[in-house]
């Protein structure tokens, strides 16, 4: 097959799986998940296997774990993971890889409004008003969008190698964007570089209600340079903001810090969330009820006195359990 790096070769293998004494099967590396010591052709003559293929994708960067599920003897060693390499959806449409935006887009409004990929605002922009932010502006409650790794100059609507749209769901709605305009004013005001954060706190002038977006290489999304493990780079992050969160006026003086993910480890749950709060049970709390992305929506919605609940939000569970006083 002709490349513009040159030829590649590529061997096609064809079994007729209606010959009773043939059958497919997975072989591990040592016979272990996680293992980068075996050969192919070791796995293969110590398994008396006629032919091998190397049929798994892994996380390069990280784990090393595979990506997808691994089944072996009937028995699940791995389940499918968040990385899907072909999805198709329920109207026949396929897509490639697994799509963040979605889940975002329902941390702002209780849907993903018909969006399964993630694509950039420019395609998946939405004229809905239904929204937190515009729930918020409406009744007077300031607001701020901090995103890790923006200017701060224009309109955040295009990515750079470590800031990602699909992570910021504010800038997919006509309302706040000015219908994708760069130079939007109200945008800009309210899209702000993280850097301002640590400022703003000091200077006890953040927003009631402040959503914020670590880059790619902080959010344990991408492995980055030093560490190159996503994991350690995220908590390591975690460790140096949070604290200077729960030091801040705006924190004791009733704030609350949500710390959630968009999707879980094996897909869409579970998910992690940690509630932190003057007001929260604490002592490391935890409970049984089935939340979503919609708990945590109308329980800011709710705390923040605004409404219609929007979407699944009006459906869900609200987080109440979590605290000694709700809402306050």
């Amino acid at each position: 097959m002709p490349t513009i790096a040159g030829p590649e070769y590529i061997t096609l293998l064809d079994i007729d799986l209606t010959v009773p004494t043939l059958h497919l099967g997975i072989v591990q590396a040592n016979d272990r998940l996680v293992s980068n010591d075996e050969v192919m052709t070791s796995m293969a003559n110590r398994s008396g296997a006629l032919v091998g293929i190397n049929g798994d994708f892994f996380e390069i960067g990280g784990s090393g774990r595979p990506i997808g599920m691994v089944e072996t003897n009937g028995r699940l060693v791995q389940s499918p993971a968040v990385y899907a390499v072909l999805q198709q959806l329920s109207d026949g449409r396929a897509i490639m890889g697994y799509a963040s935006e979605p889940n975002y887009l329902w941390l702002e409004g209780g849907t993903n409004f018909g969006i399964y990929d993630d694509n950039p605002p420019t395609v998946n922009h939405i004229a809905s008003g239904q929204h937190l932010v515009t729930l918020l502006k409406n009744a007077g409650i300031s607001w701020k969008a901090y995103q890790e790794s923006i200017s701060g100059t224009v309109c955040p609507l295009y990515g750079t190698n470590v800031y990602a749209p699909k992570h910021n769901p504010m800038i997919f709605f006509n309302d706040v964007t000015g219908n994708n305009n760069l130079y939007s004013p109200y945008c800009i005001a309210h899209e702000r570089p993280y850097s301002e954060f640590a400022t703003n706190l000091k200077q006890n002038s953040v927003a009631r209600y402040n959503f914020i977006t670590p880059n790619v290489c902080n959010d344990m999304h991408d492995a980055c340079a030093p560490t190159y493990n996503a994991i350690q780079a995220g908590d390591s992050w975690l460790a140096q903001q949070v604290p200077l969160i729960l030091a801040s006026q705006a924190y004791k003086n009733g704030g609350m810090l949500f710390i959630t993910w968009d999707e879980g480890e094996g897909g869409d749950g579970p998910i992690g969330l940690i509630a932190l709060s003057p007001y929260t049970k604490g002592k490391g709390y935890s409970n049984t009820l089935h939340y979503t992305h919609s708990s945590l929506l109308r329980t800011i919605e709710e705390v923040l006195g605004v409404s219609p609940l929007l979407g699944d939000a009006a459906h869900a569970n609200d987080l109440r359990d979590l605290f000694k006083t709700f809402p306050w």
